[in-house]
This record gives structure tokens, C-alpha cells and sequence, in this order.
């Protein structure tokens, strides 16, 4: 699949679990259009390893991506009923208890199609039978999406590759320092750190300086 990036993040409505308790109905992206960016990551499975310790990176950071005015939404393959479950289980014990942002729970794995990141796919045997070539769920992709609901960053790493939430971070102030000042950001930029001109005048400029 070709990349999202530059165009309009995929629509979907479907179930989430939201502050660790409710069940959302019709639950989409499209709301926060005009008012939020979106910072948008699919993990693979409920109950599992990895997958914990970057939902509760994510939780511990909620309050920076709040203050920059971005709403954190995960999703996975799973039904709500199987999020409702894993938030019920302790942190010490492997669940995600405390996760308050919504889970989206994509059990007909449309959403993690159209995003590009569900690994495996539907096929025919030879019989006409339905089967799964895969294990048909989401690897690890993660998508920036600013308030037109254009994505601006997409990120997809395999099953056992953790990801930087502090980088997810980086990277929501390199856009919004790009929105506000209208510089692009160079090489490992951070907040606070000096942008550049896009015109071979700016960049001579910042090389001279760097």
C-alpha cells in the first residue's frame, strides 16, 4: 500500500473503550477535525508483551501531548469486550488499568486495512472456503494527523519493535513548530532548537551555524 502521508488520514467509525470504561459507539477520528491533532497508533494484541509497556509509555506522556492540544487514540484488532477486560487487569499483573485515552477496537480489520498496517490478508481456498493468510492483525503503525485531518507523519514497525514515545512527541512539535513559524525543522531537532528557511539561502545559513 502506498504511503497516507499528505493525504487524508482514512475515515471509520466502530466501537472504543474511553477512559478505561465506557464503550463508545460510532466512534471517529473525524470529531476532532478543525479542533485536535492526533497522534493515532494501532498495536498488535490485548494480553500480550510489548504491547503494555507502550500503551502505558503513551499514558505517561498523556499530559505533554494534552498541552499541545493532541488527542492520543490507540486501536488493535480486538473487541471492545477484550479492551474492557485488559483495562480491568493491574499494571503489576501485565494489564493496562489506569489507560484512560480510547481504544478502538477494530474487529473487522478494515481499519487497520485502510491504514495499511494489518498483517496477513483474506483469501479463497480452492473450495471457495474464506482463509486467513497471515495472522491478520495491526503491526505497530503510528500516524500524526493534523487538525485538516491530513496525515503529516506515519510510522510502522514490526511485532517485537517497540516504539519512542518521546520521538511521537518530537515529532508533534516539529509539525506544530512548522504550522506556527512556517520553518522546516532539520536533522534531530527538538523544541526550542533553531529551524531553517527552506531556501538555499536558510539552509546555508543553519549549515554555517552548525
Amino acid at each position: 500500500m502506498a504511503s497516507l502521508v499528505g493525504k487524508k488520514a482514512p475515515s471509520f467509525k466502530a466501537n472504543a473503550v474511553i477512559n478505561g470504561t465506557t464503550v463508545a459507539n460510532d466512534f471517529s477520528l473525524d470529531q476532532y477535525i478543525g479542533k485536535k491533532h492526533v497522534v493515532f497508533f494501532f498495536y498488535p494484541k490485548d494480553f500480550t508483551f510489548v504491547c503494555p509497556t507502550e500503551l502505558h509509555a503513551f499514558q505517561e506522556k498523556l499530559a505533554e501531548f494534552e498541552s499541545r492540544g493532541v488527542q492520543v487514540v490507540a486501536c488493535s484488532t480486538d473487541t471492545e469486550e477484550s479492551h474492557w477486560g485488559w483495562l480491568q487487569m493491574a499494571k503489576e499483573h501485565g494489564g493496562i488499568k489506569g489507560i484512560t485515552y480510547p481504544i478502538v477496537a477494530d474487529t473487522g480489520k478494515t481499519i487497520s486495512d485502510s491504514y495499511g498496517v494489518l498483517a496477513g490478508e483474506y483469501t479463497y481456498d480452492e473450495e471457495g472456503n474464506l482463509v486467513a493468510m497471515g495472522p491478520m492483525i495491526a503491526f505497530r503503525g503510528l500516524y500524526l494527523i493534523d487538525k485538516n485531518g491530513v496525515v503529516q507523519h506515519m510510522l510502522i514497525n514490526n511485532f517485537p519493535l517497540g516504539r519512542n514515545v518521546d520521538e511521537a512527541l518530537r515529532m508533534v512539535d516539529a509539525l506544530q513548530f512548522f504550522e506556527e513559524n512556517g520553518e522546516v525543522c532539520p536533522a534531530n531537532w527538538t523544541k526550542g532548537s533553531q529551524g531553517l528557511k527552506d531556501t538555499h539561502e536558510g539552509v546555508a545559513d543553519y549549515l554555517s551555524k552548525h
